[in-house]
């Protein structure tokens, strides 16, 4: 890495010049996701064949879904076997009674 002219290491931008959020590569497949997750009943899981990834690591997707789910509170359950990795919505939590 050279030096620019002013003796900097980086090229400056103004902060307002800067994008803010995250627009990772895994954007399209998380946002299609979540649309399909939508669409199901409670008893049904999306199903994203690994073979459709394009050579991106399952666990890069599975990783990206966590940061969202976690941001918009959507409570997920993800599995996977060798061919497919499985994304439902967690159950919700059952009252134990012992406030009663």
């Amino acid at each position: 890495m050279g030096r620019n002219g002013n003796g900097r290491h980086y090229e400056s931008v103004n902060r307002a010049d800067v994008p803010v959020g995250r627009k990772g590569k895994h954007r399209k497949a998380v946002a299609d996701i979540l649309a399909d997750l939508s669409k199901l009943n409670a008893q049904q899981a999306v199903k994203i064949p690994l073979s459709g990834l394009n050579g991106e690591k399952m666990q890069n997707l599975r990783s990206a879904l966590n940061r969202v789910t976690r941001e918009k509170n959507i409570p997920v359950v993800t599995s996977s076997d060798e061919k497919y990795l499985y994304v439902w919505r967690a159950d919700p939590p059952k009252n134990t009674g012992a406030n009663e």
